[in-house]
């Protein structure tokens, strides 16, 4: 019977992740991005329990990435489609473009596109037990369920620009997507013990997290992201120096 847990949580990971795609298709990104918030919470408990109960299957495995893939590869592409959607506007004096502007209104679809791929590399990489090559798919989720967040809240006003500009809408989904299979080496917030030492830099991010979010609220998660990525990336090329 316990052998059937961990699966069970994965399965609601991916139940909630349909569940974020109903709601952002009805417009309604806040509840679209709290169903991924949840469903990240099991993607956790699903590893933990799995280690807790020594109940690893390659059922499993696999069932993990394929809810992975819905609640943080289609479900944050859903949301930020439906956000491009809404800020984008071209006006009336680009007709001769309309073939280019129609390409254009998918770029969002590179996010779930990608996450896919990123998933299958890690399904198949040897190098990453104990840490990532590539965002994580949960990650780049968190980032993306933040801007609805930010702006149905009324976070800072210069975030709220940032994410409405045109350059942020039509750059982000090659840059998300380029981050996912980049070869950039990330820390994982895998704790194999609770001690101090050896875990200085996890609990670091985490304080600074928690700080970021008392401080800045919801805009604390897509800035606690990108300090995951900027930190990941200082200690890699500062160990390679």
């Amino acid at each position: 019977m316990k052998k059937h847990i961990p699966n069970a949580l994965t399965s609601g990971n991916l139940f909630l992740g349909c569940l974020a795609i109903i709601a952002s298709n009805e417009g309604n990104p806040v509840a679209a991005a709290w169903f991924i918030i949840a469903a990240a919470v099991l993607d956790f408990l699903d590893g933990f329990v799995a280690r807790l109960l020594k109940a690893h299957s390659e059922i499993g495995k696999q069932l993990d990435s394929l809810a992975d893939v819905v609640s943080f590869g289609v479900a944050p592409g859903m949301i930020f489609y439906q956000h491009y959607q809404t800020e984008l506007y071209f006006g009336n004096g680009f007709p001769q473009f309309v073939p280019l502007l129609i390409v254009l209104s998918y770029l969002p679809f590179l996010i779930p596109v990608f996450s896919a791929i990123r998933l299958a590399k890690f399904n198949i990489d040897t190098r990453q037990t104990d840490s990532f090559i590539g965002v994580p798919t949960p990650a780049n989720a968190l980032f993306i369920l933040s801007i609805p967040l930010v702006i149905q809240s009324g976070g800072p006003e210069w975030m709220i620009a940032i994410f409405n500009s045109k350059a942020f809408l039509f750059s982000f989904p090659f840059i998300s997507a380029w981050l996912l299979v980049a070869e950039l080496p990330l820390f994982a917030l895998k704790f194999k013990s609770f001690a101090w030492k050896g875990n200085e830099i996890r609990f670091g991010f985490l304080l600074a997290s928690i700080l970021l979010l008392l401080v800045f609220h919801y805009a604390g998660i897509s800035l606690s992201i990108l300090l995951y990525v900027l930190l990941s990336t200082y200690i890699h090329f500062s160990r390679k120096s």
